[in-house]
This record gives C-alpha cells, sequence and structure tokens, in this order.
C-alpha cells in the first residue's frame, strides 16, 4: 500500500502512523524556520520526522540552529558537498537566495542555472529524487529579470518530473501580526499542491508586545516626549523627507534647536516645494525628488521680511542645508559649482534614533535587518526597541525557541529578517503532506 494511501487509510490510528517517519533535509537553514514548521506539520498529522542533512554557512546562524534542534550537525557550503554524500530523504526544505539566470528561460538545462544557489537545489533534487519539495524566496522573485528568474526555476523543477506550484503568501494572513509577504514554491512527484484558501488568522502587535521592559532615555526620546504623549506617537514616523499627518519632523520635537512657528511653517512648506519639477527647468538640471531652493525662489512661496535671517538661522542649526544643486553624471548625481547654491531639507536615511513608532492595534512592517533598530514600541509612558523574544513571536517561533543572550541585538534581528514564518511553513506542509 502507498504511504498515501495508509495515511488516508490510518488517519485516526495514531499508533499506526506513528511508525511512518517524514525525513526531510534543510538546506540554506538560517535557524531552521522552515524546519520548525514542517516538523510541526508532521507531529500534528501523528507522524515522526527525522532530519537526515542540514547546511548553513552563517557562524552565528548555525550557532541558533544547534542550540535549538539537539545540537545537530550542520553541514557547511552546500556548493562543496556532493549529492552522493547526502542521505536519501522524501522532502527537501529550502530558504535560498535569488540570483539572476543569464540564459533564463531558454531551456539550455543545467547550463540555465549553473554558478546560482538555485543549482545546488536543482541538482540534488536530480541525483536524489525525493518525493517533493518546500522552497521560500523573497517576494521580489517575481518580478526579478522581468520574471525570466522565476519561470527558469519553474521549468527545470517540472523538468524533474515534479508537479509545480507556487504562490506569494502574507504572514498577516496566518496570525502573525506582521505583513511579511514571501514566495513559496512547491512541488510533488504525484499532484499539484494547492496554495489557496488558507484558513485565515490575524493578530495585533499588542497580542505579542511585553510590558515593564527597560526604555530609552536619550536626548531623542526626550525631544518626542516632550512635545508628543506616547499614546500621539503610536504609529507616527520620524523623518524628514516627506509629510503627512502620520509623520514627525525633526522641528517639530525641536530635535537640532528651538524652532519658531514661522520656521516650522516655512520648513514644511519647502519640504514639498524642492520636490516641483519647474523648479528643476528654472535651475537648469534633470528633475530629482529634492533640489536646494535659493533665497529668491523661496520667496515666491513664502513671504516674510526676516525670510534670509530666518534660513540663516536654520542652517546654523541644521535643519536646512546651504548646497549646489545636483547634476547627473553617468549613474550618479553630483554637485553642479557653477550653479547657484540654495536651501535643501537635511534628510539623510535613517538618520534619527528611531524612524517609526509602532501602532499596538495595528500590525508590524516587514521585518528588515538594516533598520529594524529603528523601530520603536511604547512601553509605559516610555520607547524601546523590540525585545528579541517580541522579534521570534512576530516570526511565529514559540517560546521554547532559545536565542543566547550572549547574540548582539543587531545579529539577533538580523537572523529574524532573513527568517520564515513558521506558522505559513506549517500550513503550507500540511497541504504537502496530505498528497504523501
Amino acid at each position: 500500500m502507498s504511504k498515501k494511501a495508509l495515511l488516508k487509510t490510518d488517519i485516526n490510528n495514531l499508533e499506526k502512523t506513528n511508525t511512518e517517519t517524514i525525513r526531510i533535509i534543510d538546506l540554506f537553514a538560517g535557524i531552521g524556520g522552515i524546519r520548525l514548521g514542517f516538523e510541526q506539520a508532521i507531529r500534528e498529522r501523528g507522524l515522526k520526522s527525522k532530519c537526515v542533512f542540514t547546511s548553513e554557512i552563517k557562524p552565528y546562524a548555525i550557532d541558533v540552529y544547534k542550540l535549538n534542534f539537539n545540537n545537530d550537525d550542520v553541514h557547511g557550503d552546500i556548493t562543496k558537498i556532493e549529492s552522493k554524500k547526502i542521505p536519501d530523504f522524501d522532502f527537501l526544505l529550502a530558504g535560498f537566495p535569488c540570483q539572476p539566470f543569464s540564459s533564463a528561460g531558454k531551456g539550455l538545462g543545467f547550463a540555465d542555472t549553473r554558478g546560482t544557489l538555485f543549482f545546488e537545489i536543482e541538482r540534488i533534487l536530480k541525483d536524489k529524487q525525493p518525493y517533493g519539495f518546500l522552497l521560500e524566496n523573497v517576494e521580489g522573485l517575481v518580478n526579478h529579470n522581468k520574471g525570466q528568474t522565476l519561470s527558469t526555476i519553474i521549468n527545470h523543477l517540472e523538468q524533474l518530473n515534479y508537479k509545480v506550484n507556487w504562490k506569494v503568501l502574507d504572514s498577516k494572513q496566518f496570525g502573525m501580526a506582521q505583513s511579511r509577504k514571501r514566495i513559496y514554491i512547491v512541488g510533488t512527484k504525484n499532484n499539484k499542491i494547492s496554495l489557496d484558501n488558507f484558513e485565515e488568522k490575524y493578530a495585533v502587535l499588542k497580542d505579542i508586545l511585553e510590558t515593564g521592559q527597560k526604555t530609552i532615555n536619550s536626548h531623542f526620546t526626550n525631544c518626542l516626549l516632550t512635545h508628543y504623549t506616547p499614546n500621539q506617537l503610536m504609529g507616527k514616523a520620524i523623518k524628514d523627507k516627506r509629510g503627512g499627518a502620520d509623520n514627525i519632523h525633526s522641528w517639530d520635537i525641536e530635535l537640532k534647536g528651538k524652532t519658531t512657528i514661522k520656521q516650522r511653517q516655512l520648513l514644511n512648506i519647502l519640504l514639498k516645494e524642492r520636490r516641483k519639477k519647474k523648479w528643476a527647468e528654472e535651475i537648469g538640471i534633470d528633475w530629482m525628488d529634492g533640489m536646494p531652493l535659493t533665497t529668491k525662489q523661496i520667496s515666491t512661496f513664502f513671504t516674510d521680511n526676516n525670510l534670509q535671517a530666518m534660513l540663516d538661522d536654520l542652517v546654523s542649526k541644521g535643519y536646512l542645508a546651504f548646497e549646489y544643486p545636483k547634476k547627473k553624471v553617468g549613474n550618479t548625481r553630483q554637485y553642479d559649482t557653477q550653479k547657484p547654491k540654495g536651501y535643501n531639507i537635511v534628510a539623510g536615511k535613517l538618520s534619527f534614533e528611531f524612524s517609526k513608532i509602532l501602532n499596538p492595534n495595528d500590525i508590524a512592517p516587514t521585518l528588515v535587518a538594516m533598520d529594524v533598530s529603528h523601530i520603536g514600541v511604547i512601553d509605559n509612558d516610555g520607547i524601546r526597541r523590540l525585545t528579541k523574544e517580541e522579534g521570534l513571536k512576530l516570526c511565529g517561533y514559540d517560546t521554547t525557541y532559545t536565542i543566547p543572550e550572549s547574540l548582539s541585538f543587531d545579529k539577533v534581528f538580523d537572523l529574524l529578517g532573513n527568517t520564515v514564518c513558521v506558522p505559513v511553513i506549517k500550513a503550507i506542509a500540511h497541504r504537502l503532506l496530505e498528497e504523501y
């Protein structure tokens, strides 16, 4: 009797189905989120699992992985491991990096993908012929290289005689308080797996946020809390590049020094005016999103007898820069010293201690390693960063999952910024196991 028939016949007979062991391999494993979700689904179906091979190259990811998976052996660079050295298995799991294929979609066999990390998945599937696979990647894979990369991946998997399906799914529909869109590609030898009509569950941040954690007492947080109440800060962005009701500027909280009502009005108007294309035509440069304007140009939309003094004061405090406009030079922008200097908003990327204060009644944006340290939450009357425990919960890891206390904040959220949301994996794994 086939494994599929056995599972369907004895689905209520856990004693018998418990003899079934699903063998998996975990490639580009990170901290093991795909394995974790897959194994949860296996257990929920009354089956046993065994991970027979794992590959990961980031040292602190390996440390965390081994801590949570019984100190399992973790092999290094998959490009240096022959297929014959990998034990036989039933399902291949991989959250592989996205790379362009130089001959995408031209049907050149392995020549399409050789030299990319997808090639490693392809050769292992070809050589080992497991029953199925689950692959995960960033949403951008859908349009990567004008869609040719994804098309090549699907074609090559189908050429290995797998029934393949893919879909972009958002973690917020699986009970996560984070929107994290990822593409999932699945395949089996027997049937095409549906990735539609999953049961939807929803959560918000307050469902996972802790209280009573240590808050940050800094010049920046003091400026915020001097001008706004904690409730007023919830859901606000702090950036000088844009306007809008949900945005706070550095001059609104007097971060760089005192500002008058008139100066704040000037800055708010200049913030929008400097983006208008008509100024590029008048200056004689290619339009860019934010150009320096001269005192004369500013006086056409903001009238005040003390305009020059206001501008000079804002430059001295660092709210404005007095600079040349920029011109295109190849693929870069360089200052054009032949043009008159003007006044521009100082707006560096992630230049503030916090760029976003989360709303506990909403969900978090996608956790990205490079800017998660600039995300704040309100805790009682203060502001703090997310804790690593909250980061784990936002990705669906349960309280038994452990990250060493010694691992720095940046490294923790580098790992979480590249992991999967476990409940999404579990839901997809159930679909795969139904057909096994």
